[in-house]
């Protein structure tokens, strides 16, 4: 379509109601009732509203990307990923996802710093999910520290290969390639 066409932009619709579906451990189900404010249309819509989340694009010393692989139940199958995980209330974005690659990968980070941010979804999700990059990552004696459900894969391998991998389909998750997207505008 061309920008020159005489087109009106679309409005914000009017919240008439929200309410709570159903609580669940990481989210929460809720429906909205809208009305358009020129021809009064009403609708109801669900969403999930979700704490903002943190994805980490980690460099090791010697260059390589660390990537992880977990089993995701939406999918039913093996995820190659980014190490992450849901910002705490009141929690830095940067500071959440150093905790997160040291608590899935064991890796820490000499420094980190914030690439940019995503709406992960907007149609359904009212969450942002900020990339984080850590960089000079090398891995600590603590260890990681998973939650309950987690059984983590850790893998550090070269950035050209991950990117290879991100080309191919076989890192998939859209956040993931949102944040190899960043990292890789981040270097020009």
């Amino acid at each position: 379509m061309s920008g020159d066409s005489e087109q009106s932009s679309p409005q914000t619709w009017d919240m008439l109601d929200d309410k709570l579906l159903q609580n669940c451990r990481v989210w929460d189900l809720r429906e909205r009732r809208y009305r358009h404010p020129s021809n009064g249309k009403e609708g109801d819509f669900y969403y999930i509203n979700s704490r903002d989340w943190a994805v980490v694009v980690a460099r090791t010393v010697t260059g390589e990307i660390v990537l992880v692989r977990q089993f995701r139940w939406g999918i039913d199958a093996l995820s190659w990923e980014l190490p992450g995980g849901i910002i705490d209330t009141g929690e830095d974005p940067v500071e959440a996802g150093l905790r997160e690659l040291r608590e899935e990968t064991g890796y820490r980070a000499m420094r980190g710093r914030l690439l940019g941010s995503c709406r992960p979804n907007p149609a359904i999700l009212n969450n942002r999910c900020y990339i984080i990059l850590a960089e000079d990552c090398s891995l600590s004696e603590e260890g990681t520290s998973w939650d309950e459900h987690e059984e983590i894969e850790v893998r550090a391998l070269p950035e050209a290969q991950v990117y290879a991998w991100a080309q191919s389909g076989e890192i998939g998750h859209a956040l993931a390639l949102v944040g190899l997207f960043y990292a890789k505008m981040q270097k020009k």
